[in-house]
């Protein structure tokens, strides 16, 4: 029997990419200092706070891991199969568990180091074998990065969930000041050959939210966020910057295209009906509008975020419904 039990270990550890090119003494001692565990259905096999001591190798059956959420509710996290290892992170950084595991079907376990022994133990005891183990483990993470790095493609369902819930405001649905920023970098690292920043925010819009209140106010930032994405026709260059400011980011525009598309945005933004947030009653919307550009005007992202931000609040103090260049900041009217 305790033949059988040795050469399963060596089977299953050999068959194991943590282990597969240890030599033969190598596995030897992790079999001495490795036992099985058998767990029926529903059984834990740890749970959250429970010290990362062992590492565990699936012999048969299945485990399931899980991390409790926000809401209290228990969230399936990874499920291991015959062949596979876990626990090895914890194992590695001596932390405790942060999810707890349990068998989900009958299942019995190669658990190392064995009840009782510890790492710390068979690290002072046998320190050339337990760096060569620690090694590995820290190779198999990076191999796991990796083939995961190689799986999550742009386009994937997952990417695509990821960018909305980092780059889209929630309030609106349009893009938000993060994906703004770092598009703004991705031009300026590329050596774009120039691009226009317009940032434009209503004049009046603490009147609305003092006469209708602050969900009319959120109701009419909806309102001017979607229908200035449709009024410039491009997704990707439309971004809610701060508040009820808007951003519209064009690429390889000249200063006096930025200037016409300035003039159309505060066009529309007086025809823009936004009488839906205010009980049906109408209310003029007047804007002023910063435009800066790369390079003349900044050469970081945060620098030009925040020259044009400041232009058209200096718009509204000058009167309102104004457009402005950074050299225009210090003429008077």
């Amino acid at each position: 029997m305790a033949d059988t039990l040795k050469g399963l270990k060596e089977t299953l550890l050999k068959d194991t990419d943590l282990f597969s090119s240890l030599l033969g003494h190598e596995i030897e001692l992790i079999v001495r200092n490795s036992e099985f565990h058998n767990y029926k259905i529903n059984d834990p096999v740890f749970s959250k706070g429970d010290p990362g001591n062992s590492l565990y190798i699936v012999e048969s059956g299945e485990v399931v891991v899980q991390k409790e959420d926000d809401n209290n509710n228990m969230t399936d996290i990874a499920r291991f199969l015959p062949g596979d290892c876990f626990g090895e992170l914890d194992l590695f950084t001596e932390t405790p568990r942060i999810a707890s595991a349990f068998a989900s079907a009958k299942t019995r376990l190669l658990v190392f180091p064995e009840d009782g022994t510890g790492f710390s133990s068979l690290l002072k005891n046998q320190p050339g074998l337990s760096a060569l183990i620690l090694h590995k483990i820290l190779v198999n993470i990076a191999g796991r990065i990796r083939r995961a790095n190689d799986l999550v493609k742009e386009n994937s369902p997952l990417v695509q969930e990821l960018r909305k819930q980092v780059y889209r405001d929630k309030l609106t649905g349009i893009f938000n000041q993060t994906y703004l920023s770092e598009r703004i970098r991705e031009l300026i690292n590329k050596n774009a050959e120039g691009f226009a920043l317009i940032i434009t925010k209503p004049d009046n819009f603490k009147n609305l939210n003092d006469t209708y209140g602050h969900d009319a106010g959120d109701m009419a930032i909806r309102i001017l966020a979607r229908r200035l994405r449709e009024f410039i026709g491009d997704d990707s260059r439309t971004a809610r910057y701060k508040g009820n400011a808007m951003a519209v980011l064009l690429p390889g525009a000249t200063k006096e295209e930025a200037g016409t598309l300035a003039k159309d945005i505060r066009a529309f933004m007086i025809k823009l009906d936004v009488s839906e947030a205010c009980k049906g009653s109408r209310f003029d919307i007047t804007a002023s509008i910063g435009i800066s550009m790369y390079p003349d005007h900044g050469k970081d992202a945060e620098e030009l975020l925040s020259l044009t931000h400041e232009l058209p609040l200096l718009g509204r103090c000058r009167g309102g419904n104004m457009i402005l260049f950074p050299e225009d900041a210090g003429e008077t009217e």
